[in-house]
C-alpha cells in the first residue's frame, strides 16, 4: 500500500476524505507487522478494526488470524472496503457506528480509529471482555490516558482507564503517515484488561459518572464537587447529604489531585 494506491481509490471511487470524521489513511504498510506483533496474533484470535477504510490493514491481518470483524460507518468507504476485501472469507464488513453496531464475539482489537471517537472507542472496548486492544491514537489522547495525578491532562479518562487495564505507549507514528495528512502525531497505545483490577468498585455505572462529574469541578474542594451530583443522583436532601459527608474521606483534597483509587474509594461510600 502506498499513498499512490489510496489517491487512486479516491479518484477511482470519487470520494473526498471528511475531516469531521475524522478520514486519514494510514498509507505506512511498514507500521502493520509492528502492530501484529504488539497484539500477539495467533491463528485462533477475532480481531476488530475499528475505522477499517479501504481495509489494507483489514487484509494484511486476515492472514495473520482466524477472523477481521471490520466497520466502517461511511457508506461509500464501505462499498469499496467490500470489493477489496471480497476474495478473504475470513473478513466481515460491517457497515455502522462501532457504539451502536452488533458485533460477532472478538478477543483483540487492532485499530486505527477516527480520533474524534477515540475517548467514547476506549470506553467502549472496556466493557468487553478483551485480550488486549492495539489502538493508533493522536499522541494528545495518549498523554491523557497516562497522565500524572494533578497535570493538566489528568482527567476522567485517566482514572476510567486504569481501573480497568493496563497501558503502554509503544510506538511513535508521524503525522506523514496519513493521507490526507493529519495536523498531529500519533502513537500506538496498547491496553492489556488487569487480571486483578487495582481497586473494586460495588458500581462501576456510578463511579464512571462520579469521576466525569468531578473533574468538570476539578479545582473544587471535594464536598462541594460532589454535591449537586450526589443530591441529583441519588435524589437525597441535602441534609442526609450532610450527614455522609461528615464520613467521607478526602473531603478537603480536590479532585485533580484524588488518585485513581481514591476515586473509587469515594464512590464505594455511596453505594450500598
Amino acid at each position: 500500500m502506498s499513498i499512490e494506491a489510496t489517491k487512486q481509490l479516491l479518484q477511482t471511487f470519487q470520494i473526498t476524505p471528511n475531516k469531521l470524521l475524522g478520514q486519514n489513511f494510514m498509507i505506512e504498510p511498514t507500521f502493520y507487522p509492528k502492530i501484529a506483533n504488539y497484539a500477539k496474533l495467533v491463528s485462533s484470535d477475532v480481531v476488530l478494526d475499528v475505522g477499517a477504510g479501504f481495509g489494507f490493514l483489514t487484509t494484511f491481518l486476515a492472514e495473520k488470524c482466524c477472523s477481521v470483524i471490520a466497520v466502517e460507518k461511511d457508506p461509500q468507504i464501505t462499498q469499496v472496503l467490500r470489493q477489496q476485501t471480497n476474495n478473504f472469507e475470513n473478513i466481515i464488513v460491517i457497515e455502522d457506528d462501532i457504539l451502536n453496531a452488533k458485533l460477532p464475539k472478538f478477543n483483540k482489537v487492532i485499530s486505527a480509529p477516527p480520533y474524534y471517537l477515540s475517548s467514547k472507542l476506549v470506553n467502549f472496548l472496556l466493557k468487553h471482555t478483551i485480550d488486549c486492544a492495539i489502538l493508533i491514537v493522536q499522541k494528545e489522547f495518549a498523554d491523557r490516558v497516562i497522565a500524572k495525578i494533578g497535570s493538566e491532562n489528568y482527567s476522567w479518562l485517566t482514572v476510567i482507564v486504569h481501573q480497568k487495564a493496563q497501558v503502554d505507549l509503544l510506538d511513535f507514528v508521524p503525522k506523514d503517515m496519513f493521507y490526507p495528512q493529519p495536523d498531529v502525531d500519533s502513537i500506538i497505545l496498547r491496553l492489556k484488561p488487569w487480571p486483578t483490577p487495582p481497586f473494586t468498585l460495588k458500581n462501576s455505572l456510578f463511579f464512571e459518572q462520579m469521576v466525569k462529574w468531578l473533574f468538570t469541578e476539578r479545582n473544587k474542594k471535594l464536598s462541594n464537587a460532589l454535591e449537586p451530583f450526589i443530591k441529583n443522583t441519588l435524589k437525597i436532601s441535602k441534609q442526609d447529604f450532610q450527614k455522609i459527608l461528615q464520613t467521607l474521606p478526602y473531603q478537603e483534597t480536590r479532585p485533580r489531585e484524588l488518585a485513581p483509587e481514591n476515586f473509587g474509594d469515594i464512590a464505594n461510600a455511596f453505594v450500598n
